[in-house]
């Protein structure tokens, strides 16, 4: 499987959202339809555990969603990395990675299927981007600077980056994607 980071940020990098300029459901229709596009190809949802309790707070009782993430995020696997749930997660479809995180991405990346998607979960994210594990990066740029906040990138990381895909959208969000060189 492929291990792709996506992730929606500002004009200066910025993954952590501490202001008001992220809405899940105020989106486009245009980015609507290609965050669902790039959903059908995830067969694995990773996330740490606070965006995991995050996204189980929020998204399993949205029943008036009509951009259809609330019904993907209900039905895809997940792995939530953690050393402190145990038991029942308290989401469908959910299970516990406890052990190291890299180690059961590489595990993950040699079995058969299609995407690996991590999204929020920065924690995690630089881990996967320190240990050279990702396949690809995908940023939704927000036309917002914030000025503070974690990175998309860790501070010491220098990637050198090809540019697969880039498209703005009309809400002034430009998505690109990124392979790592060599």
């Amino acid at each position: 499987m492929r291990i792709i980071i996506t992730q929606n940020m500002t004009l200066d990098g910025r993954a952590k959202i501490l202001d008001d300029w992220f809405d899940p459901q105020a989106q486009d229709e245009e980015l609507s339809a290609e965050l669902m596009r790039q959903s059908a190809n995830e067969d694995v949802l990773l996330l740490g555990r606070q965006t995991f309790e995050d996204f189980r707070g929020y998204w399993p009782f949205q029943t008036d969603d009509v951009t259809g993430v609330a019904d993907h995020l209900n039905q895809v696997d997940k792995r939530v990395v953690s050393t402190t749930l145990t038991g029942d997660p308290g989401w469908e479809n959910t299970s516990i990675i406890s052990g190291d995180p890299v180690e059961a991405v590489v595990a993950l990346r040699d079995e058969p299927g299609r995407d690996v998607i991590v999204t929020g979960s920065i924690t995690l994210a630089h881990a996967l981007i320190t240990a050279e594990v990702v396949d690809e990066f995908r940023m939704f740029t927000y036309p917002v600077w914030q000025g503070r906040g974690r990175p998309f990138f860790p501070d010491d990381a220098r990637p050198q980056l090809q540019l697969l895909d880039s498209r703005p959208f009309p809400s002034g969000v430009v998505y690109s994607a990124y392979a790592p060189k060599g």
